[in-house]
């Protein structure tokens, strides 16, 4: 495996139809890095998740804010970070999906996917956004 570093920028308006993007992005992505169908299923879902928190819940869809996506990829690592514009938010005060009354809930499951898709998830909370960092190592699958 090549040991290039690479970065990767993707800057989204706060409109969820931008989330689609996200797919392009993590093409150009394996075309510096090899990713196996779990590896790109797993940042699929992942990032996806998170750039979708961060335009809908972060930036409340607000057309002035956008949400940023940036991938380093430093082998064995594939980094995200996705920030946002919005007020910040307490990670632990989310529900878990896993609550019998929350099974249901059309919605509340992106932090557990995060959290069990990834091998490292870490948050940045503050009063003018929020950034989260999801990290792969490509070298445990």
């Amino acid at each position: 495996m090549k040991s290039t570093s690479r970065t990767f920028r993707l800057t989204l308006r706060s409109n969820p139809k931008q989330i689609r993007r996200v797919e392009g992005l993590l093409k150009r992505v394996s075309e510096v890095i090899p990713l196996n169908e779990i590896q790109m299923h797993k940042l699929m879902v992942a990032v996806t998740e998170a750039a979708n928190n961060a335009i809908i819940h972060g930036n409340r869809m607000d057309p002035e804010k956008v949400a940023k996506v940036t991938c380093e990829v430093a082998p064995p690592w594939i980094t995200f970070v996705i920030t946002d514009q919005g007020g910040g938010f307490n990670p632990e005060t989310v529900s878990s999906p896993l609550e019998e009354e929350n099974l249901l809930k059309a919605s509340g499951r992106g932090i557990f996917l995060m959290k069990t898709l990834m091998d490292k998830v870490d948050y940045q909370v503050g009063p003018t956004g929020s950034r989260v960092e999801l990290r792969l190592n490509v070298d445990n699958e």
